[in-house]
């Protein structure tokens, strides 16, 4: 798997990288737990490398439940004690209260389009915008759609998705597909 040519912004020497890059990053996700879980670790990134949040995603996943946004939304202030001293996740206090207003909206939004699901993939007829850039760097930041959802999601009471955050979170669930044109993975996932 070294040999294939991959979008170079993937650190070789990190095989949780690689396995993350050739077989999650950009690969449509539907599963609304699944989709929950991004756009918490997306916005955990902010200010950190995906590197750190990739080495913590399992204790993300231990510490709240594998994602099951009914039991997050109930959390209360012992168990945010209990998070902020948990060193399998980033400890910041507005993180973590993050995770558990969005997980309160994200019920709002499950409840009003009958699955998160629906409404994200909403933004884009459910299909897969295909980019076709050259090189990562060519990538851009945010984009008008992703300003749109960001602003959207904020107006639902989300906090931690800036325009940034929620590009990064698209790239992630495969609204968009970001690979490089020369990555094996573009072709694979056209």
């Amino acid at each position: 798997m070294r040999n294939k040519e991959r979008c170079k912004w993937v650190d070789l020497n990190n095989p949780l990288y690689i396995k993350y890059h050739d077989t999650a990053w950009g690969v449509p996700v539907h599963s609304d737990r699944l989709l929950f879980e991004m756009l918490t670790l997306e916005g955990a990134q902010a200010g950190l490398s995906w590197s750190t949040i990739l080495a913590k995603r399992e204790g993300y996943r231990n510490a709240f439940e594998c994602f099951d946004v009914e039991v997050i939304a109930r959390y209360g202030d012992k168990k945010i004690q209990k998070l902020l001293k948990d060193e399998g996740i980033i400890r910041n206090h507005l993180k973590i209260r993050s995770t558990i207003r969005n997980a309160k909206v994200f019920i709002e939004i499950q409840k009003k389009f009958d699955s998160f699901d629906k409404y994200i993939w909403g933004f884009v007829g459910g299909k897969t915008i295909q980019n076709n850039f050259k090189e990562s760097k060519d990538l851009p930041a945010e984009t008008k759609l992703s300003e749109e959802i960001s602003q959207d999601l904020k107006k639902r009471g989300m906090n931690f998705v800036g325009p940034t955050i929620v590009y990064a979170f698209m790239q992630a669930i495969g609204m968009v597909n970001d690979h490089e044109k020369g990555c094996f993975r573009h072709q694979e996932l056209t």
